[in-house]
């Protein structure tokens, strides 16, 4: 088996996937950068096996996604939609070689778009928040919060990860309160790695009037529980339609995130508080959310279990969403528990067995 990796040399998930691959005794996988990749090079051959890692963390890469002249600022919230069509281009350009990819082309493009992945997910009964209408910018938000009878909502861009550009909006008789990872320049939004609580309601609607362009989604907030004095969400690992690794992320505010200072918490705490009923139903959803992206060796899943501990909901769903340092089950970590699916044949298995949802 010999395999290849698209992905930016430099970044840590590249190196975790060659040293998993390397300790199970496989020949180092082939790196074809992304950089290569959006500036012509050749795709893989046919028989050849890709895993396509994530673009982010480059901002030459960012560059060339977006079709810019010149790279981002740093943080600088710019070109959402013409990164995401560019990733998308990109992938194209990867399979036009024959090649098997580990991430399907047609996955990646729902799983990063945050709209159609909510609606493919609704539509296959797995339990989601309830979601708006599109909106074009504050004043239609507030209109349509209005329509549902919401005060508290995630607005999310549309093609953002790690919480870029993600508020989480309460309106109430006191007026508007938004907790975001947003910072606002009189050129430019950027993300920081600092949660801000706004509460001056012009500066809100300007944030959501500025990042409304590259398309927004909006979802009903719905209460976490909590352990001790925060509340907990948990990033599931689903290789090949098992779940396998989960991080416990736990937050004072509603942004859970850990790169955000937020704690890991204890996963065996929170299992205890869910029950094995709740907990064993939570694994069930994981695994009907992998089956609605068949093309793919893994996903991860950012499961939300709700106040009261009886019920269960599936936030984000992430087509990198691997990357999970020191977290091991039966010895392995994630990228090693990928590369076990692939040499004993479960992914092959897996492949043979599930369908894709309707879209």
């Amino acid at each position: 088996m010999r395999l290849t990796v698209v992905g930016n040399p430099a970044n840590r998930r590249v190196a975790l996937f060659d040293r998993a691959v390397r300790d199970a005794g496989l020949p180092a996988p082939d790196v074809l950068p992304w950089v290569d990749v959006l500036t012509g090079a050749a795709p893989p051959p046919a028989g050849a096996l890709v895993r396509v890692d994530s673009p982010g963390e480059d901002p030459l890469v960012d560059r060339l996604l977006r079709g810019a002249p010149t790279v981002a600022r740093h943080g600088e919230l710019v070109g959402l939609a013409d990164a995401y069509a560019g990733l998308v281009a990109g992938l194209a350009r990867v399979a036009a070689g024959g090649a098997e990819l580990l991430n399907h082309p047609d996955d990646v493009a729902v799983l990063c778009d945050k709209r159609r992945c909510h609606a493919l997910l609704s539509a296959a009964g797995v339990p989601v928040p309830a979601a708006l209408p599109p909106v074009g910018g504050y004043a239609a938000l507030r209109e349509a919060m209005a329509g549902a009878g919401w005060h508290r909502v995630f607005v999310k861009p549309a093609h953002g990860s790690s919480a870029a550009g993600v508020l989480a909006l309460a309106v109430g008789p006191r007026g508007v309160q938004a907790d975001t990872t947003v910072e606002a320049t009189p050129d430019g939004l950027f993300n920081s790695l600092r949660v801000r609580r706004l509460t001056d309601e012009a500066a809100v609607a300007a944030i959501v009037d500025r990042l409304a362009p590259d398309g927004l989604h909006v979802e009903r907030w719905l209460p976490k529980a909590g352990l001790g004095d925060r509340v907990v969400d948990v990033r599931v690992l689903v290789v090949a339609g098992r779940p396998t690794h989960a991080v416990v992320r736990a937050a004072r505010g509603p942004l859970t995130n850990l790169h955000l200072g937020n704690a890991r918490g204890d996963l065996k705490a929170l299992r205890a508080a869910a029950g094995a009923s709740t907990w064993a139903a939570a694994m069930e959803t994981c695994e009907r959310v992998a089956a609605c992206f068949p093309g793919s060796l893994h996903v991860g899943v950012d499961l939300m279990i709700l106040a009261g501990w009886r019920r269960h909901a599936v936030a984000e769903v992430n087509a990198f969403g691997d990357l999970l340092p020191g977290v091991l089950v039966d010895g392995r970590d994630a990228y090693a528990e990928q590369v076990h699916a692939l040499t004993t044949g479960r992914w092959r298995r897996r492949r043979s067995e599930v369908t894709a949802c309707v879209t």
